[in-house]
């Protein structure tokens, strides 16, 4: 089957209406002004709106529940997100769960599920309370600071123990400040994400493939840690990290995963899983800071403070998802509701859009942990993990981390918020962050 591209979208399809300014400066507005270009063309255009960005298909985005059900249960040969994914294929590999489509994304998944069962994330409770202690020892006292830098400084130490199975300090900083520069890379510097976002086969995306010494270190750091992991293997047995039960992983025909292939999960696990956590705890501690008593709430250390905790995660993936909206490329005609569209073009449910629907949620705009307590998230209306058979298969892993972080940060110490505003919205790299790096005191 052929690639669908903008090239084989028909001339004049009949797309919802959509902003007519030019697709460059459509670009430009998504790219300083996310949630306003998002807000604005909803409240314009309904449910349904069509945006064109440069070098890329028109994308359709939807924040109707009943649209998004049926784009999520689609036929995955039809609706293809490794497609619309194939741009990161410069940096996070060919195998890559995120660039798969079809059978060959169904069988990956498959085999990569196992590792994390939620009840398996029980595992790494210790791990990641003493993250998050060495981490407060450091903060700074009785002056505000972004919380943000520190949240990628603890999920980057979950990553490495949990993951990738560091054991040796020395060698956890190595990997660490390898995995740091290429997520910095990506996330701060316009001219990298550039290069990721150039058409796949493209000269810059063979550029960046060739001659990123960012990702040859990297590499040779996870080549080496994939070495270590099956000697490890040999002699202790099997180890609780994620790659320790991904060199057990046999295929149907009772082959285990090669290195590049691991090295390609790896790269995926660390790079999905750790900026978007840390971007989301920023998140809630922005929130948290601002909704008296609910630290406090977190703190308790009973049933009901674990039960709230996981309405606070909840909460902050509804009202601050860090990935805005997921994407499918369609490689073939389809229909989704009342609506045909053609060969080539893009869906993207919007998380941010829907989850803010004052029918789902009243007071959408306020940050209510409560409203999950008795009605745990689910369906169309709450997709920040995606859904269907694209659901993040860290999902768990990231919902329990971050309850682990949040309680262990509320019962060590006092926070407040530096300044009765809530922060903006900003941007690093593909998530949307807050502005002010999700700024506190701590007390």
């Amino acid at each position: 089957m052929a690639d669908p591209g903008i090239d084989l979208v028909p001339p004049g399809a009949p797309l919802p209406p959509g902003p007519s300014e030019s697709p460059l400066r459509q670009t430009w507005s998504w790219v300083h002004d996310p949630i306003t270009f998002l807000e604005r063309n909803h409240a314009r255009f309904g449910d349904r709106f069509t945006v064109r960005f440069a070098r890329f298909p028109p994308i359709v985005m939807l924040s109707d529940p009943s649209d998004i059900r049926e784009v999520l249960a689609a036929d995955p040969e039809v609706l293809r997100s490794g497609e619309a994914n194939r741009a990161l294929q410069a940096t996070l590999g060919s195998k890559s769960l995120l660039v798969l489509d079809g059978e060959e994304h169904l069988r990956e998944r498959r085999l990569l599920l196992p590792p994390f069962h939620g009840e398996r994330m029980r595992t790494y409770r210790d791990l990641i309370v003493e993250a998050t202690e060495r981490s407060l020892a450091e903060w700074p006292r009785d002056t505000p600071f972004a919380t943000a830098p520190w949240m990628r400084a603890i999920t980057l130490e979950v990553i490495l123990r949990a993951v990738f199975g560091v054991r040796e300090p020395e060698r956890r900083a190595e990997l660490g400040r390898a995995l740091s520069r290429l997520l910095d890379a990506v996330t701060t510097e316009p001219r990298v994400l550039a290069l990721m976002l150039m058409k796949p086969g493209g000269p810059l995306v063979d550029l960046w493939t060739r001659y990123a010494p960012t990702v040859r270190s990297l590499d040779r750091l996870i080549a080496e840690q994939i070495t270590r992991g099956r000697e490890r293997l040999r002699t202790d047995g099997p180890g609780d990290d994620i790659l320790s039960l991904l060199l057990e992983i046999r295929d149907e025909d009772g082959r285990p995963l090669g290195d590049r292939h691991l090295r390609d999960q790896l790269v995926t696990l660390t790079t999905a899983g750790h900026e978007t956590t840390a971007t989301a705890l920023a998140w809630a501690l922005e929130r948290l800071v601002r909704e008296p008593g609910s630290l406090e709430r977190l703190a308790a250390g009973n049933d009901d403070a674990d039960a709230f905790a996981e309405s606070v995660v909840a909460e902050i993936l509804r009202l601050r998802p860090v990935v805005p909206f997921v994407i499918r490329q369609l490689a073939a005609d389809a229909r989704i509701g009342d609506m045909d569209v053609p060969a080539g073009a893009r869906l993207a449910p919007c998380a941010h859009l829907v989850q803010r629907r004052a029918d789902l949620y009243p007071e959408p705009d306020r940050f209510r942990p409560d409203r999950f307590l008795a009605k745990p998230p689910k369906g169309p209306g709450w997709i920040p993990f995606g859904g269907g058979t694209r659901r993040c298969i860290g999902a768990a892993f990231a919902t329990y981390e971050m309850k682990g972080v949040l309680t262990t940060i509320a019962r060590s110490g006092r926070l407040r918020a530096p300044f009765p505003e809530g922060e903006e919205t900003g941007r690093r790299g593909l998530t949307l962050a807050p502005a002010d790096g999700g700024r506190v005191v701590w007390e």
